[in-house]
This record gives C-alpha cells, structure tokens and sequence, in this order.
C-alpha cells in the first residue's frame, strides 16, 4: 500500500513517546510525521505552523476546506523501506530484499531462501514476546533462527508434513520378495 506522507520529517512512534516536544522542535516546517509500521498514524505541528494553516484557511475562504502549504507535498512518493526506530514484530514484516546475502555477511549461508512457513512461524513467535528491535536486529534474528531450524535438517527447510512421499518400487537384489 501507497502512503503519501506530507512532510520531511519522520519520527517513530516509540521514539516521539519518549520526547515529543524536542522531536517537534527539530521539525522541518513545524511539521512532523510520526509513523508505526511504514504508514504515518498522526501528525503533529508546532502552534507556528498551525496559525500559518489557519490563516491559509481563511484568506482561501473555504472554512470548510482545509488548505495546506503546497510545500508540504512532494510529486515523488515518499520510499519507506524500514521502520523508524525499534518496533514490536507484527503481522506482515518483511526482510529485506537483499536478505541473503545481507545473512552471508553477518556469517550465515542460507542454501534456499527464507520460505513462507518459517517467516510466518517467526513472526508468530515474537509477536508473542513482544519485545523491541530495530529492523536490521529483526533480520539478523531471522538469520540465526534459521540457521539454528535448518542446521537440525540437514541445512534444509523444515519438510512439508502434508507431502506424500514418492515410495521406490524396485526390489534390492538378494531380496527374494515370497
């Protein structure tokens, strides 16, 4: 999902909680965005900026209308690849693109890809934990959870528990069959 965020400066939520003024103060304009999961969940403007929206407001006089200052708008999405600051895991975290070979790099060589089962197991188990990491820590304790799962088969993903096997239908020689 697209978001367009209206300003340039970005804030975790965790990271807003634990000093909301001085984090308003650093921001560009007296606008900032403060974000959860990729997607802004609010915004907030200094008492500045937010007489500047007002008087917009009213010399536009559209009262019911809300204007804002076109140079909170960029024609470029803006590109979110992580999240700001340590989060808890949720529902729908994704490694990076490049997450094998960013696993070779921190000494963990993944034969296959990190498959949909072993992704969802995981983020099933930290969820319940709760705790919070940054979105590289997130990654590397993928890594090491599946070096750890593979290492006991085999360097394999975990065998699908639904698959038939194929049985082998030939007869070993000296073995008479009667």
């Amino acid at each position: 999902m697209s978001v367009k965020i209206l300003t340039s400066t970005l804030i975790g939520l965790d990271a807003f909680r634990q000093d909301p003024l001085n984090a308003l103060q650093q921001a560009d304009q007296g606008t900032l965005a403060v974000l959860q999961d990729y997607a802004p969940v609010m915004y907030a403007v200094t008492p500045e900026r937010l007489a500047q929206l007002l008087a917009l407001e009213a010399a536009a006089q559209q009262p019911n209308d809300v204007t804002l200052d076109e140079s909170l708008f960029d024609d470029a999405p803006a590109a979110i690849h992580t999240p700001v600051g340590k989060f808890a895991m949720y529902d729908g975290w994704q490694p990076d693109a490049d997450f094998s070979r960013q696993a070779a790099i921190w000494g963990v060589a993944l034969s296959e890809p990190v498959t949909a089962t072993e992704l969802a197991a995981f983020v099933a188990y930290w969820q319940a934990e709760g705790r919070l990491f940054h979105h590289v820590q997130w990654q590397q304790k993928l890594a090491r959870s599946l070096q750890m799962n593979r290492a006991v088969h085999g360097g394999q993903p975990k065998r699908d528990i639904t698959q038939l096997p194929n049985p082998d239908r030939t007869i070993p020689d000296g073995f008479r069959g009667e």
